[in-house]
């Protein structure tokens, strides 16, 4: 049964890769998948790691379920964001999956649209006018209300909240307040109605447009890494339909699980089931 599986895979790897040489253009989807093969994991060791006063402190056992933990205080909301953010967005990738994933499509014509919001494409080297984070940006603050369509870089402040806070809090002085409105900061991720689309925003989602546009009836991959189903209708459903719509399209899946196609487009498309960072290493 192994051995059927491990040609299985074979197979599924030899043809993603005549797809990819073939493509006259790559469009790559990325979930939250393709970070945790590179290392960021928001639970387990690395939570314990650098959480394990927090989670003493409040009883939450994974960094995902901190971010929407009610702190009683914004000294002790941004002690908590400030010790995640620099971890996940200012720190390095533990393995080099987003360098292999840049070799693979170096000198293709290829876009990016992620939910990932930890600049992992940037960092390893991407043009950052192919990528559409339209999640947002663990590095980007805005107003809480918000008073205007704005974000602001947040790193300079985020290492001195990490290097200042204690007993789980930061200095008062310290908490990021609106410039204009003098209300608190925060994130700027899409998580309810507040969320801030500032100019470069729909600056990135017009040049995913554009090029959507420009390669749709082309020789197009469209190849989906680590995107689950909590939010299915920014990738997954898109990339199917677009798949459907034109017979020039293939359509690639690369994860440890939800790896699955429509039987519209089962002949077009490559289900890769396992660690991400692998397959890209094979291939």
């Amino acid at each position: 049964m192994q051995e059927k599986q491990d040609k299985s895979q074979e197979g599924a790897i030899a043809a993603l890769r005549k797809a990819l040489k073939e493509a006259q253009a790559v469009v790559i989807g990325a979930g939250a998948g393709l970070s945790i093969s590179a290392g960021f994991s928001m639970s387990g060791p690395r939570f314990y790691e650098h959480f394990q006063d927090f989670a003493d402190a409040y009883g939450f056992q994974d960094m995902y379920s901190g971010g929407f933990y009610p702190f009683d205080t914004l000294e002790e909301y941004w002690a908590y964001w400030s010790r995640y953010i620099e971890l996940n967005r200012y720190s390095p990738a533990r393995y080099p999956v987003y360098e292999r994933l840049l070799e693979l499509v170096q000198g293709k014509d290829y876009f990016v649209i992620t939910t990932n919001v930890d600049h992992q494409f940037q960092r390893a080297g991407f043009d950052h006018h192919r990528l559409f984070y339209m999640q947002g940006d663990y590095g980007l603050w805005q107003c809480s209300v918000p008073c205007h369509q704005k974000t602001y870089d947040n790193e300079a402040i985020v290492h001195e909240m990490v290097r200042s806070q204690s007993n789980l809090q930061i200095p008062s002085r310290l908490i990021p307040r609106c410039p204009r409105c003098g209300k608190p900061m925060s994130m700027n991720l899409r998580i309810d109605a507040t969320f801030v689309e500032d100019p470069g925003w729909h600056a990135a989602a017009r040049r995913y447009g554009d090029f959507l546009r420009r390669h749709a009836h082309k020789k197009i991959l469209f190849l989906e890494l680590g995107v689950g189903l909590n939010t299915p209708g920014i990738i997954k459903y898109p990339f199917w339909q677009m798949t459907a719509q034109n017979p020039n399209a293939v359509y690639a899946c690369l994860n440890l699980k939800d790896v699955a196609a429509p039987r519209e487009i089962v002949e077009r498309s490559i289900c890769i089931q396992g660690d991400i960072g692998e397959a890209l290493r094979v291939l």
